[in-house]
């Protein structure tokens, strides 16, 4: 297959997306999320990032959510504390989602639909700190254009907190007959490529726009982020899994992978 330019690769992703929410809204966690909002003190965050967060300072600060799908972490930070939310996000349909929550919660959220490489200029050093959490950096074909986009959003100070899988799990597929025999390279260049509707859990047979999903070593990320003016503060690594809960067969083993971790960077 011909890989598309960068252009065509992300616009094919806010379509597969687009497509996606639809999947994501006919189950049962929606319907508990609905429910779930109206509680002022709401929150999807786990453990592991709620106490970095408050490590870090959300309360009474301005906060962005780059890659904030339907919103439902984005309405989290409220219940840290957070001045003011915006999230935002490419796909159309997703956003939708997120201002559906919002309705029903107590806060109010700004949601705004961008992608992250052409940001409204009224974003630019707006805020005290940025997030982005499982599932973003990977669609990204170019992840020091990602990290130099991302800077502009923040204060001098302000702080950039990632949370994400583990690059080290891109070598693994846990749907082979052997999960845990190397099946790609680290420094995999072409993405992967996937046809079908985007799902957490199983698939749907059903044709959609490719979804290109693009593998960064952890030297890229931290080149990017510093090419991109900010000084990184914190970097921890997990055994746990934040991913689909087909990647869990990989926690507790005694040749333990790392399978997610925190970044926190600081703009100069």
């Amino acid at each position: 297959m011909e890989m598309p330019t960068k252009e065509n690769a992300i616009a094919s992703n806010r379509d597969a997306w687009n497509d996606s929410a639809r999947h994501h809204k006919d189950t049962p966690q929606w319907r508990a999320r609905l429910a779930e909002v109206i509680q002022p003190d709401f929150s999807c965050l786990d453990d592991t990032l709620t106490g970095l967060l408050h490590q870090v300072g959300v309360d009474g600060k301005d906060v962005v959510q780059l890659g904030c799908n339907n919103g439902r972490e984005s309405l989290s930070l409220f219940a840290l504390g957070a001045r003011s939310v915006v999230g935002v996000d490419q796909s159309e349909a997703f956003l939708d989602q997120a201002r559906e929550l919002a309705s029903r919660s107590p806060h109010a959220p700004e949601f705004i639909e961008a992608d992250i490489h052409h940001l409204p200029g009224a974003l630019q050093g707006r805020f005290d700190v940025a997030l982005i959490t499982i599932g973003v950096l990977n669609w990204m074909p170019d992840i020091a254009a990602f990290f130099h986009h991302v800077a502009q959003t923040l204060k001098p100070g302000g702080a950039l907190v990632v949370y994400e899988t583990h690059p080290f799990l891109e070598m693994f597929d846990p749907e082979t007959d052997d999960p845990y025999r190397l099946a790609s390279s680290y420094f995999r260049s072409e993405p992967f490529v996937q046809e079908q509707p985007i799902v957490y859990e199983g698939r749907v047979d059903q044709p959609a726009s490719p979804s290109y999903w693009f593998v960064h070593t952890l030297g890229a990320i931290f080149t990017s982020a510093l090419d991109a003016g900010l000084q990184i503060r914190h970097f921890k690594e997990y055994p746990h899994s934040n991913r689909e809960e087909l990647y869990d067969l990989y926690e507790q083993k005694k040749a333990q992978l790392p399978l997610c971790f925190t970044l926190v960077a600081v703009k100069r």
